[in-house]
């Protein structure tokens, strides 16, 4: 049969598509979830990993926290291990300007539960060791941690179809029409899928969907560049970024249960989303190599073993679209959000889903709806 039929059809097959199509099977909806190619194979697989509040604009704390509960209790919800290790997370600093807007932003966050401590660089040799003699500052969240991006998203995926959703992958979509009530996404092979109900969670794509809705998004694709070394004893706990000045000489890390330590950071390059390709450009892997061993002088010893990028979509504003068309009854987003939606998948997915089964939420997502850009349009006219 090439016609199928649910109450809420999904495209885009990355963490919070998946996630959304569990919760939405939790709360009795039948779902369809459509995915050009893997489950979690673009952005959702190839990011950095971190499961962090801390650094995310005060506004998106509330949806942050609701997806750290998610995360919490991840292999009791999705029934798989997701190699989360809660070490914490550090951010560092070299002058006193960025000690000052560490301890700004400590204390604008300091109601949503992050306990967050500020260090000298004394204090944060002291107990961090291996940390370079440059740094002056630092601050310690104890609660956040990370986890493998190449195992959350077809872990959820694989949660849902036990669900009872269906999971359609390698399912290349040529168009997404509202068709009377329902909502008709056409398939290159000539599959048709119907709902009353349809979201678009297409990441780097979502742009393409919502414009030909009408409603266009200010959005371009980029390409993390990411880098791991050889395995080496863990030693280090939590995810550390340093703050720069330049972000092209950014450099924040993480070390793995197995030992190895994944790089982050050095600037982005452009992505071909028509082609579906990202580069990795060896100046950037370069420029962490020379920037990692200022924040940890044992980086000068270590070997990179392997480089890779994703492809992920990048808004004007850095915000996100997230929740129902401003133009079309049923039609509902969540993509575009700019290299920080790993740990927010979870939680995009659950608020999602409550929102489409009884059309409210109680977590505020009204920052990101869609109907900003269209006023900036008439600003701007």
């Amino acid at each position: 049969m090439n016609s199928h039929r649910a109450d809420v059809v999904i495209v885009g097959g990355g963490i919070m598509g998946a996630a959304t199509a569990f919760f939405l099977r939790k709360r009795g909806a039948s779902v369809i979830l459509l995915e050009r190619g893997l489950i979690g194979q673009q952005a959702s697989g190839t990011n950095f990993g971190n499961v962090r509040r801390m650094g995310r604009p005060v506004e998106q704390l509330p949806l942050s926290n609701r997806s750290r509960e998610s995360w919490l209790k991840f292999k009791e919800l999705f029934g798989e291990d997701v190699e989360l290790l809660l070490n914490g997370q550090l951010r560092v600093g070299f002058t006193p300007e960025h000690e000052e807007r560490m301890a700004t932003y400590a204390q604008d966050a300091k109601d949503f539960g992050m306990g967050m401590q500020m260090m000298g660089g004394k204090a944060l040799r002291e107990r961090f060791p291996y940390l370079g003699p440059d740094i002056t500052a630092g601050c310690y969240a104890p609660f956040e941690g990370h986890a493998n991006p190449r195992l959350a998203a077809p872990i959820i995926g694989r949660a849902a179809v036990r669900e009872g959703a269906q999971v359609f992958e390698n399912t290349e979509i040529v168009s997404v029409e509202k068709e009377g009530e329902d909502f008709r996404v056409n398939a290159a092979d000539g599959r048709t899928f119907r709902a009353p109900v349809a979201l678009i969670t297409a990441g780097a794509w979502g742009n393409l969907i919502s414009t030909s809705f009408g409603e266009p998004v200010p959005m371009i694709a980029k390409a993390p560049q990411m880098c791991v070394t050889e395995p080496v004893p863990y030693v280090i706990g939590p995810s550390i970024g340093a703050l720069i000045d330049d972000p092209d000489q950014l450099v924040y890390f993480r070390q793995v249960a197995r030992g190895n330590i994944v790089v982050g950071g050095g600037g982005h390059e452009l992505a071909d989303i028509e082609n579906r390709r990202a580069y990795v450009n060896p100046r950037r892997t370069l420029l962490k190599l020379k920037n990692a061993p200022r924040v940890m002088p044992a980086f000068n010893r270590l070997s990179i073993i392997r480089v890779w990028s994703g492809i992920e979509g990048y808004m004007e504003d850095s915000r996100a679209v997230m929740g129902p068309s401003a133009r079309v009854p049923g039609l509902y987003y969540a993509f575009g959000f700019s290299g920080h939606g790993f740990q927010l998948g979870p939680g995009v997915g659950d608020v999602m889903a409550e929102l489409i089964h009884t059309g409210a939420t109680t977590t505020p997502i009204e920052h990101y709806h869609i109907s900003r850009f269209a006023k900036q349009a008439m600003q701007a006219a």
